[in-house]
């Protein structure tokens, strides 16, 4: 039988492996260890520790040295901003790495001698915890840097390549308390009509990658009576978890992982938690495996639906910024759309309404536009755009011609916007007639 060390009693055991110029390393969403955060926090506040780092995806609770509170004493880098770390991001206050998800270990692997520290299940009766909701970065490092372990006893047991022997950790501590539901995808009726030309379009036995948003999750809500569908996905949502309890996901036909929903991430609703808990049929694997193009193109009719909130005529989409404002990161959306390229009978789809609601001017805007607004970042270039959807219609870009391009994207622009959209196109040399 194997031993288990005690917990420290309480989170500040943590700070014996914090040092001036430590950079700690925070796992995504609900791996985030808030106790152990906290800790560290206090020290910054009491000025016992200075230029310490916190390196994090996507952060789902706004906390005190988002926003400078302890100046360089401690601050925070991401590499991927959640909803509430853009305006902080804006403010100078938060670092930003420019990232494809799946390259992040590699890119956290290059630091000095960084800790880990993450938020886990509760350890079992041969010691061994589960890192829950959040493999990521955090299980593709493990074993290679030092780890603090803070074990939740709400943080549900996943099954997977997440696991980690207590022994092996620098010191652990207990919590209870409960894990973060972001409100629901609100799903409209411009959501419902794109999903439903994306559904129309995803074959049978398909295995599917969704992305976040309200259109991602609309289309999985449409595929319930379908069979034989798969999951490898970088985030499992409701979406998901509603294609594998009505038994339209058994992934009987993948072609890797059969039988299995593959993903390294997972945030929803205390339902999709209690799902996730002793669940072996749902397998989190760390993001440098989950996200490896050679994986991704070995599953056959692999379909991979991402959100874009900027097509231009060549098909060139900004994903992650609204010109120079960063809201979010690049995540796996470029890796997905190559993977699904390769893949035998595979598709890929970038999601967007045809109009936005500009706030600075209070007018309406077109999604689909002649050139990408000035500094906007091109998360997925031209050549991986396969198919681009709107609430009109679907644009085929996959080996079209410059010209077939651009009639395309503007069949599926709001009609309001067509006519100066053919003009623009016409200016540039892009269309003849």
């Amino acid at each position: 039988m194997s031993v288990v060390p005690a917990p420290a009693p309480t989170a500040d055991a943590v700070l014996a492996h914090v040092r001036d110029g430590s950079d700690v390393i925070v796992p995504t969403a609900n791996g985030e260890p808030a106790t152990l955060l906290d800790a560290i926090e206090a020290a910054a506040a009491a000025a016992t520790l200075d230029g310490v780092r916190v390196h994090q995806v996507f952060a789902l609770r706004d906390r005190p040295h988002h926003a400078a509170a302890f100046g360089d004493r401690l601050r925070h880098v991401s590499y991927f901003l959640s909803h509430a770390m853009k305006d902080h991001y804006e403010a100078g206050t938060v670092d930003l790495v420019p990232n494809d998800l799946g390259h992040i270990p590699s890119i956290l692997a290059t630091l000095d001698d960084p800790l880990l520290v993450v938020s886990t299940s509760m350890p079992d009766d041969h010691g061994y915890i589960s890192f829950g909701t959040n493999a990521n970065y955090a299980a593709a490092l493990r074993g290679d840097v030092r780890v603090f372990v803070e074990c939740n006893h709400q943080m549900p047991r996943t099954a997977g390549r997440n696991q980690l022997h207590l022994s092996d950790a620098l010191g652990w501590v207990e919590a209870d308390y409960p894990l973060v539901s972001p409100p629901p995808s609100v799903i409209t009726d411009r959501d419902r009509a794109i999903a439903a030309l994306v559904a129309e379009r995803i074959p049978e036995a398909a295995c599917l990658q969704v992305g976040i948003g309200s259109v991602p999750e609309a289309v999985a809500g449409l595929l319930v009576d379908r069979k034989d569908l798969g999951v490898h996905t970088e985030l499992l949502t409701d979406g998901l978890r509603l294609l594998i309890e009505s038994g339209a996901a058994t992934g009987a036909r993948k072609t890797v992982g059969r039988y299995q929903a593959v993903t390294t991430d997972s945030v929803g609703s205390p339902e999709l938690y209690a799902f996730l808990d002793g669940n072996p049929h749902v397998v989190f694997w760390p993001v440098d495996e989950s996200n490896d193009l050679r994986v991704l193109a070995a599953l056959d009719r692999f379909c991979a639906i991402n959100a874009t909130m900027q097509v231009d005529l060549l098909g060139q989409c900004a994903s992650e910024s609204l010109g120079t404002h960063y809201v979010s990161s690049t995540g796996g959306q470029a890796d997905f759309m190559r993977g699904a390229s390769l893949s035998n009978g595979g598709h890929s789809f970038v999601v967007t309404h045809s109009t936005a609601h500009d706030v600075a001017t209070g007018s309406t805007v077109s999604r689909i536009v002649p050139t990408l607004t000035e500094g906007a970042v091109v998360t997925t270039h031209k050549n991986l755009v396969d198919k681009v959807v709107t609430e009109h219609g679907v644009a085929e870009l996959r080996g079209r011609t410059v010209a077939q391009r651009a009639e395309a994207l503007i069949a599926i622009a709001d009609p309001a916007h067509r006519d100066e959209l053919r003009g623009a196109a016409r200016r540039f040399g892009y269309m003849r007639s």
